[in-house]
């Protein structure tokens, strides 16, 4: 029996040669060309793009294979493109979709395919069930499949997204302050796919900016291409080197963020996406609404509640924050997993664009990160947000899932003020803080995450909610 495809929080990831196989590949494929060709039959345009992982041009010459197949034109990017991009490019061109080969911050031996529906959004729920359901149709009739030519008419084309998207963030940041300021920047693209993306629009516009692994590496360094502080100390050594004052970094397929301050102090996703909520609502005027996840520091709602904002929490998985863009219903909406987006931009996370607001706001404010976050805590009080996964055996997860259907009216010694099942399980204490647990649907692992209003307090919590998993 061939191995179920599942589409999980953003997109299908498997390792390669064990469950990503070219044949498991092509019926994934297969599975999204005939969702795409069932909702339009004729003159479908799909996207196909890739970061750097090994074979990744070989399984996107594979796709626009597949595609042509069933009468689908594919738009192919010959070279690796960050997921923002593609996104964009869905929208600009108003193609049918995008697939795109990549596992984002996942360690190299993995790959994966995002799908994008017409909107440029993660596809929702609603749609890879439709793309499953595709695939167990083709399981059950290989004759389903692609033939092995196209129709007449159904060529391949090749495309850039690069200058499209390049162009629309000079729409957004403010390049010449920016120069203005005189700041020194460095970028680490981790190999990724960003190489040649911040870096080319900060040097087009007369900025300094110095860059680190800017060269394909299918292994990434040895490591998760994942811009957490640990591994950025490279990016701190430029920085050192070159006097930049800001270092950014992207993942694999550059959607999500690193942030590392002037004097090499890696900062919080959760406190860069609270930061850029008080930017723009000081710099654009936007008030129309913030989101974030569930288990995203509740310094958001603060922020929310001192600007008279509206808050929106969503469930994890970005495509929700996505539908909040696409109605524009938010300035700002972000994830702490490292990734946000903004009002009249891709309703995708986008590490790109991260990275360069936070070099305009550093420009304008002329002040540290860690000074402006000080003031920030001055403002709405000051929050402590920790994550950290616990792997479970079958019997501790069995009861753990039991124990997460309870109703606690005590944790850790104090009162449960409020239980939040919006995803998983979060318990808010009588003292404003809060432990939310999420057990992962792909690998046997409860997420959890804390959050206090001092350090010491935090220090406390989070070893409590350590010991309510296997209490």
């Amino acid at each position: 029996m061939p191995a179920q495809i599942k589409f999980g929080t953003s997109g299908w990831r498997a390792v390669m040669a064990e469950d990503f196989t070219f044949a498991n590949v092509r019926r994934a494929v297969n599975g999204i060309a005939r969702y795409v060709a069932s909702v339009k039959p004729a003159g479908a345009r799909v996207v196909v793009g890739r970061d750097p992982r090994f074979l990744g041009e070989t399984f996107v010459a594979m796709a626009a294979d597949i595609l042509a197949g069933h009468g689908i034109t594919p738009l192919v990017i010959s070279e690796p493109a960050p997921t923002p991009a593609i996104a964009y490019e869905v929208m600009r061109a108003k193609t049918d979709g995008a697939i795109n080969f990549t596992a984002s911050h996942n360690p190299p031996e993995y790959n994966g395919i995002k799908f994008s529906t017409p909107d440029g959004a993660p596809a929702l729920p609603e749609f890879t069930r439709k793309i499953e359901a595709a695939i167990a149709e083709i399981d059950a009739d290989p004759a389903l499949a692609a033939p092995p030519r196209p129709p007449a008419g159904v060529k391949k084309e090749e495309i850039d997204v690069q200058p499209p998207y390049l162009a629309r963030l000079r729409e957004i940041i403010d390049l010449p302050l920016i120069k203005k300021s005189g700041l020194k920047i460095a970028f680490d693209s981790f190999y990724g796919a960003a190489r040649g993306y911040p870096d080319t629009i900060l040097r087009d516009a007369g900025i300094d900016c110095a860059v680190v692994h800017d060269r394909r590496d299918v292994l990434f360094g040895g490591h998760a291409p994942e811009p957490d502080g640990e591994l950025l100390n490279d990016l701190r050594a430029k920085m050192k080197e070159t006097g930049a004052r800001i270092g950014m970094a992207t993942d694999g397929d550059a959607d999500r963020f690193g942030i590392v301050d002037g004097d090499g102090v890696f900062i919080q996703p959760n406190y860069v996406i609270a930061l850029l909520f008080d930017y723009l609502v000081e710099t654009r005027g936007w008030r129309n609404g913030v989101a974030k996840s569930v288990s995203t520091t509740n310094m958001i709602n603060a922020l929310a509640a001192h600007h008279k904002v509206e808050l929106h929490e969503t469930p994890v998985g970005f495509k929700y924050i996505g539908e909040l863009i696409k109605q524009d219903k938010i300035a700002i909406g972000g994830e702490e997993s490292a990734g946000l987006s903004i009002r009249h931009h891709v309703p995708e996370k986008d590490g790109v664009l991260a990275g360069l607001l936070c070099c305009e706001m550093v420009a304008r404010r002329g002040k540290q990160i860690g000074d402006q976050l000080r003031e920030l805590f001055a403002k709405v009080g000051s929050f402590y947000p920790r994550r950290e996964n616990f792997r479970l055996t079958p019997e501790v997860k069995e009861k753990f899932t039991s124990k997460l259907k309870t109703e606690p009216s005590g944790f850790a010694g104090r009162r449960v003020a409020k239980i939040v099942r919006t995803d998983g399980m979060k318990l808010v204490l009588d003292d404003g803080s809060w432990v939310c647990y999420r057990l992962s649907g792909t690998e046997p692992v409860v997420r959890v995450y804390s959050e206090a209003r001092s350090e010491s307090d935090l220090n406390k919590l989070a070893p409590a909610a350590r010991d309510w998993i296997f209490s």
